[in-house]
Parts: structure tokens; C-alpha cells; sequence
């Protein structure tokens, strides 16, 4: 989950509020399939359960559209754990429980209702996140047909940007020239350790709205991309991107990847490592079918045929069970992968005694790859998107497909 971000200022509320102006603006002003006997739209109850209220001002702004929903707040730091050996036992549940039963549309980053009748009235749920690995197996998802939208979509600027700065901090030696700088110390690292990215060739295993967002920076600086989806992409259409887009960024019509590879079966997964990458990204959801996807006989494959000394050098910003962390390891100490750049880890927190901490070519980060002060303002870019389309009765953007597991 990319929970940790910061609150919307009042120039976010300002952002949200002339986004959903423009909603409004393409809006019809009668809707049939949302009004009651009088001719207006049936009555919702919006409920907003983050880990803060959000401003005045964004809540406004959406009432001002949506006059016909009754919006309550209720966040999730009013949940005090009572006993740490039955952390699902919150003070304040009673509240919270009245609120599920009520409420017929639902955001929230890390609350859902334990079970399909808690929340009898739910005509929709939207995660302020991009995955939803954390509940497959919850009742929600398996025993009820509610659809459920996320904000895939949004990570896309601030992740693409986190996968650069670690590529860059590699090729160019910042870790030890920062180091230098501390120590006022001038000095200059090893020219042969120093490179460009031009030529490169960087693989990304999972071409959603993330890796087509790195696949763009990439491209800017001059990598060829290639791209891992689990169907194939073999028709210009096919590649398109469906999903929600932060304007000016990824790749929408599919076009950067020099080669595309597909597949479920270790087969097209080794054809894909076999590529002769540089790097290899991560950015796809962890489902029962991914957990341990890159292991040791992945890790293998990928140095057998790398040109480049020390093997690839991999970045996981997805899950941290994606790979498998011991192989990891091995293949860090064999000299079968050059690096990695870790912003998730099995398990979170990273244990203090891990060896990964001590390697000097591993660079870990917290979960924080998808950060930053527009998050909450995109999240609700998206939602509000799915308002409109819930009214017209059109399709929803990011639904959830249950089977698939994202």
C-alpha cells in the first residue's frame, strides 16, 4: 500500500475542487438510472475513511457537485488498537460499524467491512491505492459482487521518477560522492565506474500504468524498452492503455517498447529474461500467481545472458514478495545481479538484521516510491471520474477484476 502521504494543503482543495468543476462541466444534468420518484438522483451516503479528514474545502467541493450525497468522515487514527494479541478489536468499531451500514459509497485506504452484510446498502468502494493484494482473500471480494475501483494510475509520475534517481545514483557513484561531500572531501569515484544510460536495455515485467510510466523516462534518455505483460499485446489496440492517466506522462498508445513478451508460464517469463537486460523493473501486482516470480533459477537466467558485467541490476517497487528475498541475497553475493533497488521488502518493516542492509550495491527505501503531496489529489481525481460514470451508468475506471486478482 502507498499509504503514507501527505495531507491535501489548500491549494490541493483548491486543485480538487476545479477538478471536479470540469466533471461537472461535461455532466448531462439529468441522469436516469440515478433519480428517484421526484426526478432527482437517489440519495448516497459517501463515507471517507483515511487516516485524516480531509479539508473543508475538498469535501466542499464535491457536495457542490454532488449535492445529492451526504458525506461523513471517519478516520481510521480514531481506531485504537485495545489489545495487540486481537488487532482487529478497535475502540471505536461501533461507530465505524454503523457508518458501513449506512453508507452506499465507500473510499478508504485500509478499512473495509469485515463481511458483504455489514455494509448491505454499498454500491461502491474505492481504495485510495493501486493494489489490492492485501484483501484477496477477504469476504468482500470473494463473497459479494460490489465493485470496487482503485488509483491505479497515479503512481505513475512519482514511482517513474524514484526508478531514475536510483538508476542515476548508480551509474553515477552519488552514494560515494555524497559521502565525500559530508566529509569535505574532493574527490573524484573510478572512471570505469561511471556510465550513461543511453543503449541500455532495461526489461519491465508488468506494463501497467507504472511501467509505461518508467518505460517514458527510460525512452527520454535513450534505453530501449522492453515490456513483459501476462496476455498478449500483438494489435496496436491491444497496447492501449485503459486506465487512468496523469496527463503528460506514460505511454498511452503502447508505443515506446522496442519488443513486447508475454505470458504465465516460466517458459515466457525466461524467454523475457533471456533478452540481455541491464535492468530489470518490477511493477506487477502480487497475486498468488506472482508470489516468488524471481528466484533463483530467474536469477539465473537473467546473468547467463547478460552482456554486461555483474548481471543486471534489478528495482522492485511493486511488492516485496515478488521475489524471493534468500535468492536475492545469493545472487547479490554470486555476483549474478550488480545491485538492486529495494522499495519494498518480505517482510515491512525490513528486519534490522538482514543482510541487505549491508550491501554496499543494495539501495532500500521504506515504501515511500509513490509518495508525494499530489497523491491524495489524483486519488480523488479518480473517484470522482467513477461519480460521473456512476451516474451516467458507464463503465468504471480501474475496477477491480476479482478473477485476476487486480
Amino acid at each position: 500500500m502507498k499509504s503514507n502521504f501527505s495531507l491535501l494543503t489548500t491549494q490541493s482543495s483548491a486543485r480538487l475542487r476545479s477538478l471536479v468543476d470540469q466533471v461537472a462541466s461535461s455532466s448531462p444534468e439529468s441522469v436516469d438510472t440515478h433519480r428517484d420518484m421526484g426526478g432527482g438522483p437517489h440519495k448516497e451516503h459517501l463515507l471517507i475513511t483515511l487516516f485524516t479528514e480531509l479539508p473543508e474545502e475538498a469535501i466542499t467541493s464535491i457536495r457542490d457537485r454532488f449535492p445529492y450525497i451526504d458525506i461523513t468522515q471517519y478516520p481510521l487514527q480514531r481506531l485504537k488498537v485495545i489489545d495487540n494479541e486481537t488487532p482487529n478489536k478497535r475502540e471505536g468499531d461501533e461507530k465505524l460499524k454503523a457508518l458501513w451500514r449506512s453508507a452506499t459509497i465507500l473510499v478508504t485506504l485500509g478499512s473495509l467491512p469485515p463481511k458483504p452484510e455489514d455494509c448491505p446498502n454499498l454500491s461502491l468502494i474505492h481504495l485510495c491505492s493501486a493494489g489490492v493484494d492485501r484483501y484477496l482473500n477477504h469476504p468482500i471480494l470473494t463473497d459479494s459482487k460490489i465493485p470496487i475501483t482503485t488509483s491505479s494510475g497515479i503512481h505513475g509520475p512519482p514511482i517513474s521518477e524514484y526508478v531514475l534517481m536510483t538508476l542515476l545514483i548508480t551509474a553515477k557513484q552519488y552514494n560515494t560522492l555524497h559521502l565525500n561531500q559530508l566529509n569535505s572531501k574532493w574527490s573524484r569515484p573510478d572512471n570505469a565506474k561511471l556510465y550513461d544510460h543511453a543503449g541500455q536495455r532495461i526489461g519491465i515485467l508488468g506494463y501497467g500504468s507504472i511501467g509505461r510510466a518508467v518505460a517514458r523516462l527510460s525512452h527520454a534518455m535513450g534505453m530501449t524498452v522492453l515490456a513483459y505483460t501476462a496476455s498478449p499485446r500483438s494489435t496496436p489496440d491491444a497496447r492501449q492503455d485503459s486506465g487512468f492517466i496523469v496527463p503528460g506522462t506514460g505511454d498511452p498508445k503502447g508505443e515506446i517498447p522496442t519488443a513486447w513478451y508475454s505470458g504465465h508460464g516460466k517458459e515466457a517469463l525466461h524467454t523475457f529474461l533471456s533478452a540481455n537486460l541491464d535492468y530489470l523493473v518490477l511493477t506487477l501486482p502480487l497475486t498468488p500467481a506472482t508470489r516468488h516470480l524471481i528466484s533463483s533459477e530467474e536469477f539465473g537466467v537473467l546473468s547467463s545472458h547478460s552482456s554486461i558485467a555483474g548481471g543486471p541490476f534489478i528495482v522492485n517497487i511493486s511488492r516485496g514478495g515478488i521475489i524471493d528475498q534468500p535468492s536475492l541475497i545469493t545472487a547479490l553475493k554470486e555476483g549474478k545481479v550488480r545491485g538492486a533497488a529495494l522499495d519494498v521488502t518480505e517482510p515491512e518493516p525490513l528486519p534490522s538484521d538482514s543482510e541487505l542492509w549491508g550491501m554496499e550495491n543494495v539501495i532500500i527505501t521504506p515504501h515511500i516510491s509513490g509518495n508525494g503531496v499530489q497523491y491524495l489529489d489524483r486519488a480523488f481525481e479518480v473517484f470522482t471520474l467513477n461519480l460521473e460514470r456512476k451516474e451516467k451508468g458507464e463503465k468504471l475506471v480501474n475496477e477491480v477484476q476479482r478473477g485476476r486478482g487486480y
